[in-house]
């Protein structure tokens, strides 16, 4: 073994050693946590500006993290960041949401993941908008070591947390769904709107829902929107029999007469989108620019989908994943399930980047999606609800 990787295991096995009992006392979590399985406080919810629409911008898929220890991973990752800030001053929303695959964890070689999802907040956070997160399949992934680390050429520099004390602070079990937002709701001045969702639902965790209110409070929330975690990650890509419980007693709870327009967040695709999806271009009824793969979906989703098709007040789906996706299309003439766009210039694919846009109004009342491209453009404009 060179010198070099004998200091360097010798930090590693150090490390793991001294984090055992942290990470078992954080897989029990016997810490305080803020949870929850009510409706959000009114000083939580959204509302929508007097004589405006409410307008959503959708970052799906940005990766940051990924090859931080060459010269392409921090490029890439301020591409991002200058994207993402370009769309936000183009379209100046209300809200954002961060669809998932915020990070690459398993491409993170530091323990703290949560320093490169909290840059990927940061143009977001910067302008003072509010946003709310879900998790993908490579938000907590374990580290995959990658073969150069092991070359005649000797091994990189190894990143580790500022807040490191020594060599203490490299180490590459991963940061945990819990862990990471909590680091995001603790710095985010309290702009994010995001949830650890109910205990009961682990290792499921963002699982939540939002109200967006009227302008005027006397009347009835616009809409009611609901994030899940597909999973993916620390374990499978799915949708469990719990969540798909939890949404039926949370909906039924907040909507019981179906009145107020749902929208659904998640990352990985149901199955249903590959019942849907257009076979070489994309022809009306759906909407969009680019088909460049087959749907990657959930290994299940346990029902989710049968009772959404089954609430009226359902008006589409949103999920990331595939980055050579971008269309919507009609589920059943019920609903809608739609791609957003691949915003990051981590993950795969060469396809110019985007953010789905989504705008609601008031009166009358609808849900329209386009979707903005980080060179202005506007393109696969569509009315996600009846006239």
């Amino acid at each position: 073994v060179i010198p070099k990787m004998k200091k360097w295991l010798s930090c590693l096995i150090i490390t793991v050693l001294t984090l055992l009992p942290l990470r078992s006392a954080v897989g029990g979590w016997e810490l305080s946590i803020p949870t929850t399985t009510a409706a959000a406080s009114s000083s939580s919810n959204l509302r929508v500006r007097e004589g405006s629409p409410f307008k959503m911008a959708i970052f799906a898929d940005l990766h940051f993290g990924e090859d931080s220890w060459t010269h392409w991973g921090p490029l890439q990752d301020l591409n991002s960041v200058n994207l993402m800030s370009a769309l936000l001053d183009s379209e100046t929303p209300d809200f954002v949401v961060y669809l998932g695959d915020v990070v690459t964890a398993n491409n993170i070689a530091i323990q703290n993941a949560s320093l490169f999802w909290d840059k990927a907040i940061s143009p977001t956070r910067d302008r003072g908008i509010p946003w709310a997160t879900l998790f993908g399949n490579h938000d907590d992934a374990s580290f995959v070591w990658p073969l150069d680390w092991f070359s005649s050429s000797g091994i990189p520099p190894i990143r580790c947390s500022p807040a490191s004390d020594g060599d203490d602070g490299c180490a590459f079990g991963g940061t945990t769904r819990v862990e990471l937002l909590l680091e995001e709701i603790k710095s985010s001045n309290a702009l994010s709107h995001s949830v650890i969702g109910p205990k009961e639902l682990w290792p499921s965790v963002s699982n939540y829902v939002l109200l967006v209110e009227s302008s005027n409070l006397s009347k009835p929330p616009v809409a009611l929107l609901y994030f899940l975690d597909s999973g993916g990650g620390s374990y499978p890509e799915v949708i469990s029999n719990a969540q798909v419980e939890w949404f039926k007693t949370k909906s039924s709870t907040l909507n019981p007469d179906l009145s107020i327009p749902e929208l659904i967040f998640w990352h990985i695709p149901s199955k249903a989108y590959e019942n849907v999806a257009p076979s070489l271009w994309i022809t009306k009824p759906c909407v969009g620019s680019i088909n460049k793969e087959k749907v990657a979906a959930q290994e299940a989703e346990n029902g989710m989908m049968g009772v959404l098709e089954n609430r009226s007040s359902v008006k589409a789906i949103f999920v990331g994943h595939n980055h050579g996706l971008d269309w919507c299309c009609p589920y059943k003439d019920k609903l809608w399930l739609c791609f957003a766009r691949h915003t990051g210039y981590g993950g795969y694919g060469n396809w110019p980047r985007g953010s789905r846009i989504l705008e609601i109004t008031e009166m009358p009342f609808r849900i329209k999606s386009w979707i903005r491209m980080e060179d202005g453009s506007v393109h696969s404009a569509v009315n996600l609800t009846s006239d």
